[in-house]
Formats: structure tokens, C-alpha cells, sequence
């Protein structure tokens, strides 16, 4: 009796996880973006979505959420059904947001069931085109001369863009005024208006401008160059050796999601990735395909967490 009794309470434990794992073969699944339609972590989602429907046999759409640091959307899904339906796109925004504000209504790591990589995606130091300096050594140099002299903008505090401007001054030995604006758009022309001298962006939104001799591009930030935009140099290439900011994007579900539902996801996202379409596509989005599992996901995220919160304190940005 007393076999059969614990023999039913086991049964009805493990059905709900069961019954998850069934109905998530079926239902829609939402990739939910923190951001508005048209930028990296967006284009990432849109890209990735097709192949996981295909590969799936379900309904996969992307759904925008635009909110300071993408923290509605990583609300939404932290706080979702477990069932594998509303899948979070991350991005380097992920991990700056928790390095800047005081608190989160989530915590970044535990309240998430990480998936995959999705890609990484470099960022590109740009002046206007005839600013004196043309690479990181130069461009120190004339920092050091006179660095009142001298601003960098960025599209707002507390973004990826004003961290990697922030980390390299703080490499470089300068302390150098910051002017946020609102939009990358808006850099652009605060650059080419003399308003603003320098400023870090991600390589996919300017990189037609650079090509189009809009924009100079002094140096990329990865440790290696970017094959979108091949003839540039890195940081390590032209003065300033162990600088390195990569963005990147990722997928993440509710923590207590079943495992049998992640594994489905996780592999599919794997096989996704390794379609050479799938990959020209990001690659032309000026980003690298890259998977991983769960576990790496997590410990990058804790990673780039300490990270822009050293740069933060050091550079005394207050926390919002």
C-alpha cells in the first residue's frame, strides 16, 4: 500500500513536467526582443526564427518589447509560463543593464534557463573623416595632449556603446567627457558636426557609412578583425594590446523550464547555426554564428556581468 501511494504521487509530480513537454511540440513560440524592430538584437531573432520553425514544426514569431536596457522583455519572460513557449533574445544589453541599475525585477542569470549562443558581433571605434588621428595609437596620443580638448558620444548611458568607450579611456589613461545622445543616428551627426569627436558602434549599423567615407573607422574592438569589414584593424593590431569588447546574442527561456524542453530547443538551435544559409545571413548583418550550450551561456553572462561592473565603478557612472 505504502508503495503504491508513493508510486501515485510520483506519477502526478512528474505529469505536469510530462504534459509541458508535450503541448511545447505544438504551441507558437515567441522569441521575445527587449528592443524595437530594425536593430542587432532584433535582426538576430528575425534571422534565427525561420530555421527554428522549420526545424521544429512550429510556429516561431518574434515579438518586440522595446523598454531602457530590454528589461521588459527579460521581465516577461523570467516571470512566463515554464513550457518552453516565450523565448528571450539576449544581448550584451543583458549583462550592462545588471551592471547599471541598482535593481532588476529579474535576476539576469538565475531566473533564466539559458539555451545557446546565437552570435557574437563586434563594435568599431568611428570619427568623422577628417579628425586627425587614424588609428588607437594615434588617436591616444592626441587624447593624452589634451583631453579637455576632447568628448566621445554614444547613443545613451548606460548602453554597450558608452562602456566600450569607457573601457577604452580607461585603458588608454584619459578621462574623457561623455555626451549621450539619443540614437546611433544621432552620434552620426553629432561626429560629422564636431559636436562630439568619437564614438564606439556596433559594426552592422555603420559599417555602410564607413564604406561610403561617411565615417572613419579607427580600429574594431574584437580581438581579431571582423570579415565584414576585413581592412580594418583591432585595438591589439594598433596600440592598445587586451582590449576587447564583443557583443553577443543568446537565447533564454523561464528558469524551470523542463529539461526535455531545452534539450529539444537547444539542439535545434545548434542545428540551425550550422546551416551555411543561416550563417551568410548573420555574418551579412556584420556578426558571427556561434552556438553553445546552456552551461557556456551562463557562464558568459556571469562573466560579462563582472566585467561592465569593474568598468562602471571605475569610471564612477552613477547606477540608475
Amino acid at each position: 500500500m505504502i508503495f503504491a501511494r508513493a508510486f501515485i504521487a510520483l506519477a502526478f509530480a512528474i505529469l505536469p513536467t510530462l504534459a509541458a513537454a508535450q503541448d511545447s511540440s505544438t504551441r507558437t513560440i515567441k522569441i521575445i526582443v527587449g528592443f524595437g524592430a530594425g536593430g542587432g538584437t532584433d535582426l538576430a531573432a528575425r534571422i534565427i526564427a525561420q530555421p527554428l520553425q522549420e526545424i521544429l514544426g512550429q510556429p516561431v514569431v518574434v515579438e518586440n518589447k522595446p523598454s531602457a536596457g530590454g528589461i521588459l522583455g527579460g521581465d516577461q519572460v523570467a516571470k512566463g509560463l515554464k513550457d518552453g513557449s516565450s523565448i528571450l533574445m539576449m544581448s550584451n544589453a543583458h549583462a550592462v543593464s545588471a551592471a547599471m541599475y541598482k535593481t532588476l525585477p529579474y535576476d539576469p542569470v538565475k531566473d533564466f534557463q539559458m539555451l545557446s549562443l546565437v552570435g557574437t558581433a563586434g563594435l568599431v571605434m568611428v570619427t568623422a573623416p577628417d579628425f586627425p588621428a587614424g588609428d588607437a595609437k594615434g588617436m591616444m596620443m592626441l587624447l593624452k595632449s589634451d583631453p579637455n580638448k576632447y568628448n566621445y558620444g554614444s547613443a545613451g548611458v548606460g548602453t554597450t556603446q558608452q562602456f566600450a568607450a569607457e573601457l577604452f579611456n580607461q585603458m588608454a589613461g584619459v578621462k574623457i567627457t561623455h555626451i549621450p545622445y539619443r540614437s546611433t543616428p544621432a552620434v552620426v551627426a553629432g561626429l560629422l558636426s564636431k559636436d562630439t569627436h568619437y564614438a564606439f558602434e556596433l559594426i552592422q549599423i555603420v559599417s555602410g557609412q564607413i564604406r561610403g567615407g561617411t565615417l572613419k573607422a579607427i580600429a574594431v574592438t574584437s580581438p581579431q578583425r571582423y570579415p565584414s569589414l576585413a581592412e580594418v584593424p583591432t585595438f591589439a593590431e594598433t596600440g592598445l594590446p587586451g582590449y576587447d569588447v564583443t557583443s553577443w546574442y543568446g537565447l533564454a527561456m523561464a528558469a524551470g523550464t523542463p529539461k526535455p524542453i531545452v534539450d529539444r530547443i537547444n539542439k535545434a538551435l545548434v542545428e540551425a547555426l550550422g546551416r551555411d544559409a543561416v550563417r551568410e545571413q548573420i555574418l551579412k548583418v556584420g556578426a558571427q554564428p556561434r552556438s553553445s550550450t546552456p552551461e557556456e551561456l551562463s557562464r558568459h553572462i556571469e562573466s560579462e556581468i563582472a566585467k561592465w561592473r569593474g568598468v562602471r565603478e571605475k569610471a564612477g557612472i552613477p547606477q540608475l
